[in-house]
């Protein structure tokens, strides 16, 4: 499956794997690059020196390409913006802000550059900084999102942009490739389904979380800050929601959700904790290696795009 992402950046297939926050590490990451996706670091808010260990565990296990996620809002950003750059990371992605004061740094380093954006507007601004190629992600994703569905954002964008737009968001299977690719993508990311997978080290309670999810199971918390996250429903979800009913502070909801994500990837508190995952969750039924996902996904989308509608 050959797009202009995966000339740009060397891959087999347009597959690239989500930069979830105490989840996409190392082992998941040289795993779904070994497997000819495009595996990801997330730095999230982790200490620099700790991304630099990441980024040469993944080449002690695969020299297929594989990227960094960095979150523009992490205190610890401009180091690991840095990081990347001396360790020669390819692929760099990012998301909950503007890369743009490091654009020329990582440019002049040959580092493909992809933001994750939720409107046609960053698109385009993302697009005149130098962009390589833009993840369109839609609210269905979990974890921190925007308004627009993939189904409306996506189409929107790709007709804004020259360059390649990936689709995120509500994708889980080649049902899900195939539509995108229809939409106009060249590529999907892919989160929630690579939770369920062998390779990726959190908890197994966390795993069963989205095994056992039913369709209407996941809910926004964070709207009334102006910060929407999708996770899981659970004890957590509840109390939060009744708090912004109520009108709670600010800091009275941070205190509440304060180390959750931690508490359900690390220690498997699911109820507790931040089990953030995306709609497409009710749809994933098994944990499987991330190969086998990837090769089956990618299967399926090639059938139907061929018109084999009863390809399994």
């Amino acid at each position: 499956m050959k797009t202009r992402l995966t000339e740009i950046l060397g891959l087999k297939y347009p597959v690239i794997q989500g930069g979830m926050a105490w989840v996409a590490e190392s082992h998941l990451a040289s795993a779904v690059s070994k497997a000819g996706g495009l595996g990801l670091i997330a730095a999230a808010s982790a200490p620099a020196e700790w991304v630099r260990e990441q980024i040469r565990e993944v080449r002690k296990h695969t020299n297929c390409p594989f990227g960094v996620n960095i979150m523009m809002i992490s205190p610890n950003a401009d180091d690991v913006a840095k990081i990347v750059v001396e360790e020669n990371v390819p692929v760099v992605t990012t998301g909950a802000g503007t890369p743009e004061k490091y654009m020329t740094m990582w440019k002049e380093a040959g580092i493909k550059v992809i933001p994750v954006v939720a409107s046609v507007a960053m698109a385009k601004r993302m697009e005149r900084c130098g962009a390589d190629a833009i993840v369109a992600e839609g609210t269905e994703a979990g974890g921190h999102i925007g308004e627009n569905t993939t189904m409306v954002l996506v189409p929107q964008i790709v007709d804004s942009v020259q360059i390649p737009v990936i689709a995120a968001g509500g994708i889980a299977d080649g049902r899900g490739v195939a539509a995108a690719l229809m939409l106009g993508a060249e590529g999907v990311q892919m989160g929630t389904r690579f939770v369920a997978t062998n390779e990726a080290e959190v908890h197994e309670n966390y795993k069963q979380c989205i095994i056992r999810a039913k369709d209407i199971d996941s809910r926004v918390t964070g709207r009334a800050t102006g910060h929407p996250v999708r996770a899981l429903r659970n004890k957590m979800t509840t109390e939060y929601i009744r708090l912004e009913k109520e009108g709670a502070s600010f800091e009275e909801l941070e205190h509440l959700t304060l180390g959750s994500l931690r508490k359900a990837v690390v220690d498997g508190d699911v109820k507790e904790g931040s089990v953030m995952a995306g709609q497409i969750a009710g749809l994933i039924a098994d944990i499987k290696p991330c190969k086998e996902a990837i090769e089956s996904i990618v299967s399926q989308a090639e059938a139907l795009l061929k018109g084999d509608q009863n390809h399994e």
